[in-house]
């Protein structure tokens, strides 16, 4: 009985530090999308009053964990009675990836115009303010179902061939360590220039360590931001692209020459691009027919 029993715990240790072991390989994986999403919600949880800013950051995790809360679920019955349900999301998922990348880059080089709105803070109502911020919540919720479910079926993917226990304790600590883990950095992003202008009051001098280092924190955070963005659209691109090779058999000896990270960007680079002429030419077949009407 006894020899049974600590057989039991030796097997549940085992599984355990698989899991760990498989968890760490699911979110190298899912590192393109993490990098996107800490790019996006760092964006969208900046520019409101400061004493704002975490209150609508921990609006936008709660609502994080409810779309993991509806993805999870589904992403397991489709492992479980339709899996080839789930690679064939992974590749529709990628080329949506591929897309979103390409299109961040096409929009760099051709900017579009935007009407910039100013709002005069001194008129507008705080319930106006409300309105308008429970908007740019529920745009950043959305934003992260479409970012949830691709790490969760990058995770997915990752332990595919594995008991379905296996792939829901997997998949479910990379979707934890993916909500905590991207939020509580964004909260130390948007809060950064606060911190710095803290430092900067504390001291009195013009050139005392506090200050320096304040003003550093306080110039920082538009550069962070910016930074975050390029990084994810290189980091989206090749996340397509090696989804593309190790899912499409066809494109496994694609350029294989190469090193593995070139050839992934390349792919994913043709594919975002070729996607974004198909979506261009239907809004201009779309909108010449809307106009003869």
């Amino acid at each position: 009985m006894a020899s049974g029993f600590f057989a039991l715990f030796d097997d549940i240790a085992a599984l355990m530090d698989d899991v760990v072991v498989m968890s760490k390989i699911s979110t190298k994986k899912t590192a393109g999308i993490l990098g996107d999403d800490l790019a996006v919600n760092a964006e969208k949880a900046t520019g409101f009053v400061s004493s704002r800013e975490l209150p609508v950051l921990w609006a936008i995790t709660k609502g994080s964990f409810f779309n993991k809360l509806i993805i999870l679920p589904i992403a397991f019955l489709l492992s479980a009675f339709a899996p080839w349900a789930v690679t064939l999301a992974l590749i529709l998922g990628g080329v949506y990836l591929a897309f979103e990348g390409a299109e961040k880059i096409y929009e760099f080089f051709v900017p579009h115009k935007h009407t910039k709105i100013k709002v005069d803070q001194k008129t507008v109502s705080e319930d106006e303010v409300l309105k308008v911020e429970k908007s740019k919540i529920k745009s950043a919720i959305f934003t992260d179902f479409i970012l949830s479910v691709e790490i969760v079926i990058i995770a997915l993917g990752t332990v595919l061939d594995r008991p379905l226990l296996f792939q829901i304790l997997v998949v479910s600590i990379v979707a934890i360590i993916a909500t905590i883990g991207v939020y509580g950095i964004v909260a130390l992003i948007v809060r950064m220039d606060d911190f710095g202008y803290k430092l900067v009051k504390l001291s009195s001098k013009d050139k005392s360590i506090a200050k320096v280092v304040g003003n550093f924190l306080i110039n920082a955070l538009p550069v962070v931001i910016k930074s975050l963005s390029v990084i994810g659209i290189i980091a989206l691109i090749l996340v397509a692209g090696g989804i593309f090779v190790h899912n499409i058999e066809w494109l496994h000896h694609f350029l294989e020459t190469l090193p593995s990270i070139l050839r992934d960007f390349i792919l994913g680079l043709l594919v975002g691009f070729a996607v974004l002429l198909v979506v261009k030419l239907f809004k201009f077949v779309f909108k010449g027919r809307v106009v003869n009407e």
